[in-house]
């Protein structure tokens, strides 16, 4: 039922329609230093794929939640709905909630970059008994930099993963992204990520992904080096 849709975001992805990515994170693994403007609100209903030889999961759907609590301060929620297919077993139900907050601690003037931190931590809110969610408490502390050159930005940076669970291997994730300008209604843009082990029998690796939004936000990668695997995401922006 999936194939259609994958060889649509796929197609539209390669091409990276679909508008001007005025603010990161979604619909890329690799965020930057830049919150929501002091007291405006983003919304996302979003869903996101990731297809193993042997297994897959999805959001179906998410919520994403931001808000400018104060300048250079934003407010981070997902709430999501998880489906998990393993060889015939299928799970659905309500997953692991994402709380954050991200501190912009440098502006971005002359040779400077804008500099940022995004501390997240995912509760357990789902069943991980049923496949739903990690069990555990996990953290992610990341460092972003962001950088502008007229119709080009540039930005990435590196975090580190605790997570705690019987398996389970604490990781990095670092990430770079680059977009530009194409016009005033259509950018292009790509990240490239590396992630170390995140489980004992697991594997590090890279991967990348192309996309772009206008409200209407997607994006589709594979992996390029380590387990293999396929990434889609998409999703609506509301913005006040």
């Amino acid at each position: 039922m999936l194939s259609p849709l994958f060889k649509l975001v796929v197609t539209f992805a390669a091409l990276a329609v679909l508008g001007r990515m005025s603010e990161a994170g979604p619909p890329f693994l690799t965020d930057d230093p830049e919150p929501v403007d002091y007291r405006h609100w983003e919304f996302y209903l979003a869903s996101s794929w990731e297809f193993h030889h042997a297994e897959s999961d999805a959001t179906m759907p998410h919520i994403e939640i931001n808000y400018g609590a104060v300048p250079d301060v934003q407010l981070h929620l997902i709430a999501p709905m998880e489906l998990v297919k393993q060889g015939s077993a299928q799970l659905y139900g309500y997953s692991d909630t994402e709380l954050g907050v991200k501190f912009r601690v440098v502006q971005e003037k002359g040779g400077t970059p804008q500099i940022g931190i995004f501390p997240m931590v995912e509760l357990p809110t789902g069943d991980q008994s049923h496949g739903l969610g990690n069990g555990t408490t996990r953290l992610f502390l990341p460092v972003w930099l962001q950088k502008s050159w007229g119709k080009m930005t540039t930005y990435g940076g590196a975090g580190y993963w605790y997570n705690p669970g019987t398996g389970n291997k604490n990781w990095l994730l670092a990430g770079w992204e680059a977009q530009y300008d194409i016009s005033p209604v259509f950018t292009l843009g790509g990240e490239i990520f590396y992630h170390t082990r995140q489980t004992d029998g697991g594997q590090s690796g890279t991967g990348f992904n192309l996309g772009g939004h206008h409200h209407l936000l997607l994006s589709a990668g594979h992996s390029l080096t380590g387990e293999t695997s396929t990434t889609l995401y998409l999703s609506y922006q509301i913005t006040t």
